[in-house]
């Protein structure tokens, strides 16, 4: 049987339970599109050029407690024009209790944003699409080879882990 608190959501587990990884909230931390030359932009014949950038953020809340953001911008340009842009910052807050500081920069770099990238993919659809444009599909992100990547440059530059950030917040 699981602990349970007063408000029936399931206790996370101690240190004394052994190793654990939570998802404590996931929540829109911020979200903009804008498409500044509309209507014009929708008569436009050429072929649309997209840029993508994507980038995390990891934020010690407390001894256990990490927020990882999951941030991307698509931008879509006809011609000189833009067509539209959008932005979402996904987040989420993750609970890492008992484990050792490699795993969780691991879990951090490569799992949480693992559990993001849906949210923020279904978000960037539903804007494109209200925006009047065509739907679009955010393809499928290696996060495993990202983290490789990131990892190799962090060592390069003599930097700490992902985990090791200081507390942030009022945690």
């Amino acid at each position: 049987m699981s602990d349970q608190n007063t408000n029936g959501a399931i206790a996370p587990a101690d240190a004394a339970t052994g190793p654990a990884f939570t998802v404590e909230k996931i929540y829109v931390k911020d979200v903009s599109f804008e498409s500044p030359n509309a209507p014009a932009v929708f008569n436009e014949a050429v072929q649309p050029e997209l840029q993508l950038n994507l980038n995390q953020r990891v934020q010690r809340l407390g001894e256990n407690a990490f927020e990882v953001v999951l941030a991307v911008t698509l931008t879509c340009k006809a011609g000189d024009k833009t067509a539209y842009v959008a932005e979402v910052q996904q987040a989420g807050v993750f609970g890492l209790i008992g484990l050792e500081p490699q795993a969780i920069d691991v879990l951090l770099g490569t799992q949480c944003p693992n559990i993001l990238f849906p949210y923020v993919r279904q978000l960037i659809s539903d804007l494109i699409q209200a925006g009047g444009f065509p739907p679009f599909f955010l393809q499928p992100i290696n996060f495993e080879g990202l983290y490789a990547e990131t990892l190799r440059q962090r060592q390069e530059q003599g930097e700490t882990s992902l985990a090791d950030s200081e507390p942030a917040g009022n945690a």
